[in-house]
């Protein structure tokens, strides 16, 4: 998997083309709709309509749901499951040979209809199959399950030849058969009335159909296609729902027999779901459409209006960008020429920001039904500001084939008056010439500009507030053949276009200013990504190679290979450390600047079609072709410690599923278990040439040389008072921690008296009895460690114990002065070594000067000291030299 990334979520679904299923929970009081996303299934809540549980996935995609007030069923294929609390699995009931496509929760069984005719009758708690029917498709292909009302053990099937079946499931035997009506029956519904069942027909009709008397109640015919979905109102409204291919509701009045409301935009889809809920004024619907909608009948005609709304893209997105400081909201354009705005924390805060319109105040009055000429195409690429978004529009952008450039308000929800373009497009002779489109765009970071590049070649700039234009940039165009790509630094001073004429140009800000240079990438240019805290832009030229550009000097810093097909989408990580970049050979690489290494490659099933990084780094969104949903993927460095080594571009990226709409797995066989890098310890010494400091903090040495002054400043106006309960009698450790010394105590067998006496009458410390050890040993590794490990006051006592005055030794203080010298021998802990010796001299200077032999040995401390120091210098003097000599270029 990939070593950075995690798969996190999938937003944006929300509903497909399996029927939606509502089922009553007595504890909550509530009803809960359930609709299927493709592996797995949502449940929401219908109170407030959010969301409240997700499934777990599902080997294959869910062809069809059913439930009742235990379970819910789903079928994946051949596998039958129920779940309890929409998210654990309670049974499952393998055993189908094909594909489940019906089922029918009846009772204390679930029967169940695979698509080779096969219907099973199981028992849902002891997991047991109680029977099986078997039959012909060309003869009797079920299509429908109802159990009627009232009818115990019976259960009414429809067939694809128009025909009708009442079985009883206990004895297996058909009770009655019905002729039909030489149609294809599509849906099956209990109407309120007892006996009464309500048959959709594929030909549009709807047939009321009293099966004790084998007679037609009611007989209706809707204008819109098959029937989808049929349900009833039984809040005392005698209304019947009816739903569509062209996704068209139609209410019916029963008693009067006629139409009582048609809602011809309930859905841009098919009405594949609908149910009214019991006793209550509400409905709900779904379609493949990626919606789910409630509906309240309040209207005077009896119609119904739309509540609540949950929606995503109907068509896959394709171009995604993160707006704001927090990384909280996520801006998306589909195919389906919709701009919405998804919350990466609660997906009840997602909005629309509506359909592009060439007039938005008709399309609002008409609908789209009538006004779908006016219906722009979709958005190809847009980009956004926050600087001044409650004052007027902070989005533009560009729509595929057309030179119109659209704005866009983030803080309003919705779409601009505005379309940007310039008046040599708009004349007649230019309409009649080849048709120009708008390729990039580009918002100023004050929020008051866009620029906008041309198949033609030119450049352009605009006032998003008025939308006036500013100007153009070049003479007469910016590039000889289509701009592909245009970035704007942070201070409003240079303007990039990039062109399939091989040339990078920066110009200045101001449409009058000339051209600043140019840069010639050997490669047309096939889009920009900028980073403008850092003045780094990323260029993806059409060989498939990725170019870092410097906008300060004017030249290449980076040059990476690429991928195997084509650049579809690049980002910089919020520290400028990474470029993110994906292809259509459906992998995604990371790729560390500083390095010019490839840390991070992995593939997915489909190839990516847009990348964003989140301000904050801890979150990449992606899309991807043919799917609808915005998928998440955790930046673990972040969260953990990953060792980012580099990776061969050539070698084979790894298979990585993409996240599900489930934040986290549910069983062991979905996790993927993260490999554990082991954590990188540098070596004490690189090179034995070399300098090196320690790595304790200045703290612990620095002021070794101005305690004395320290403690005369920190000094308290009264002594202290030890407490009345201190143990004044145990000798203490010097350390940082309070710790008694406990060594000298003669408590085991066979200690020798002797040599404790000795040892007591030394007077030595823990740190003198180290370093006197050390003159055996000749191993100075555990004084000196025992020297970190010490304060600045407790190091200052131990010094001033080793003169013979203060019950030390010559000889002691001679080995003191040998650690020093092979501290500057070994060139480690330099600085602890130049404070241990000034502290020394400090305090025995005098010791150091009327002792021979200690000044013998001074000597060669000042010819150690000496050399460390010069080479020190030297390279520090060298550096300095080099960092000069670069200004200067």
């Amino acid at each position: 998997m990939s070593k950075i990334f995690q798969r996190n979520r999938a937003l944006g679904y929300v509903s497909n083309h399996v029927p939606l299923q509502v089922r009553y929970i007595k504890l909550r009081k509530e009803n809960l709709v359930v609709t299927c996303v493709g592996r797995a299934f949502h449940t929401y809540g219908s109170s407030h309509f959010a969301l409240l549980s997700v499934s777990g996935q599902h080997d294959e995609d869910i062809s069809c749901v059913a439930a009742d007030s235990y379970h819910v069923y789903t079928a994946a294929g051949s596998v039958v499951r129920a779940w309890r609390r929409g998210k654990d699995v309670k049974h499952e009931y393998p055993g189908h040979d094909g594909a489940v496509r019906l089922m029918l929760p009846f009772g204390p069984h679930l029967l169940t209809v695979d698509e080779g005719g096969s219907l099973r009758v199981w028992d849902v708690k002891a997991e047991e199959q109680h029977a099986e029917l078997t039959f012909s498709r060309d003869v009797f292909e079920v299509t429908a399950l109802v159990h009627p009302s009232t009818y115990a053990n019976k259960v009414l099937l429809g067939s694809r030849q128009g025909g009708l079946e009442l079985w009883n499931m206990r004895t297996c035997k058909r009770v009655h058969a019905f002729p039909g009506w030489e149609s294809a029956v599509t849906v099956l519904e209990q109407a309120p009335a007892v006996d009464v069942v309500a048959v959709g027909l594929a030909t549009g009709r709807i047939v009321l159909h009293n099966l004790r008397y084998d007679e037609t109640v009611l007989e209706l015919l809707q204008d819109w296609g098959a029937v989808t979905a049929i349900s009833f109102r039984t809040d005392g409204h005698p209304t019947m729902v009816t739903g569509s291919p062209a996704g068209a509701v139609v209410l019916w009045d029963l008693e009067e027999r006629r139409v009582l409301c048609q809602m011809e935009n309930a859905h841009a889809g098919s009405v594949t779901g609908m149910r009214c809920f019991p006793g209550e004024p509400l409905m709900v619907t779904s379609s493949p459409d990626n919606t789910l909608k409630m509906w309240i009948f309040d209207l005077p005609d009896g119609g119904a209006r739309l509540l609540r709304l949950r929606e995503g893209h109907s068509a896959p997105p394709a171009f995604i960008r993160f707006h704001g400081s927090n990384g909280h909201n996520l801006l998306s354009a589909g195919a389906d020429s919709t701009l919405r705005i998804f919350n990466t924390v609660n997906e009840t805060f997602n909005k629309s920001l509506g359909k592009a319109s060439y007039n938005r105040k008709i399309t609002k009055k008409k609908g789209w039904t009538v006004a779908s000429a006016l219906k722009m195409p979709p958005i190809v690429a847009f980009t956004s500001e926050m600087t001044r978004e409650k004052e007027w529009d902070n989005i533009a952008a560009i729509h595929q084939g057309i030179p119109h450039v659209t704005t866009w308000s983030y803080d309003k929800v919705k779409m601009g008056d505005l379309k940007l373009l310039p008046e040599r497009f708009d004349s007649v002779e230019s309409k009649s010439q080849s048709k120009v489109t708008a390729t990039c765009v580009c918002l100023s970071q004050c929020g008051n500009f866009v620029v906008v590049g041309y198949s033609s070649g030119h450049a352009d700039r605009f006032n998003i507030q008025s939308g006036v234009h500013r100007g153009s940039y070049g003479k007469p165009r910016a590039h000889e053949g289509p701009v592909r790509g245009v970035a704007s630094d942070s201070l409003n001073q240079v303007v990039i276009t990039g062109g399939s004429d091989c040339l990078v140009k920066f110009f200045h800000f101001n449409p009058a200013g000339s051209l600043v240079g140019k840069l010639d990438v050997e490669e047309p240019v096939d889009r920009f990504c900028c980073h403008r805290e850092s003045s780094m832009l990323a260029v993806a030229l059409e060989d498939h190679s990725v170019l870092v550009v410097d906008m300060d000097v004017h030249s290449v810093v980076r040059r990476f290979p690429g991928h195997a097909g084509a650049v579809t989408d690049l980002a910089f990580s919020p520290d400028a450390r990474w470029l993110v970049t994906a292809g259509t050979d459906c992998s995604v690489h990371t790729w560390d600047l500083p390095s010019s290494q490839l840390v991070d490659c992995f593939q997915t099933e489909s190839p990516c079609t847009s990348l964003s990084f989140s301000p904050t780094g801890s979150l990449l969104a992606t899309t991807h072709v043919n799917y609808l949903g915005v998928y998440l993927w955790f930046n673990r460095t972040l969260y953990s410690h990953v060792s980012l080594k580099p990776v061969d571009p050539e070698a084979e990226p790894q298979l990585v599923d993409l996240p599900s709409s489930l934040g986290k797995p549910t069983s062991e066989e979905n996790h993927v278990p993260v490999p554990e890098e082991p954590e990188f310890t540098s070596a004490q010494q690189i090179n034995k040439m070399l300098i090196t400091l320690s790595t304790l903090s200045t703290s612990r040495w620095q002021n070794l040389l101005n305690l004395d002054v320290i403690k005369r400043r920190n000094k308290p106006k009264e002594p202290p008072k030890a407490p009345k309960a201190a143990p004044f009698f145990l000798p203490t450790l010097p350390s940082l921690e309070m710790r008694f010394d406990l060594s000298d105590a003669v408590q085991k067998a066979g200690v020798d008296e002797s040599r404790t006496f000795l040892e007591v009458n030394q007077n030595l410390t823990v740190f003198g009895k180290l370093l006197s050890k050390s003159a055996e040993t000749d191993n100075f590794d555990p004084v000196l460690e025992k020297l970190m490990s010490m304060g600045p006051s407790a190091i200052d006592l131990e010094v001033s114990l080793l003169a013979p005055a203060a019950g030390g030794s010559v000889a002691l203080m001679l080995q003191f002065m040998r650690l020093i010298d092979h501290m500057l021998d070994s060139r480690r802990n330099f600085e602890l070594a130049y404070s241990y010796l000034g502290l020394f001299l400090k305090r025995h200077e005098d010791t150091v000067a009327s002792e021979p032999e200690l000044r013998t040995h001074a000597s060669i401390l000042r010819e150690q000291q000496l050399s460390g120091w010069q080479d020190l210098q030297n390279k520090m003097l060298y550096n300095l030299c080099v960092v000069q000599a670069l200004k200067t270029l």
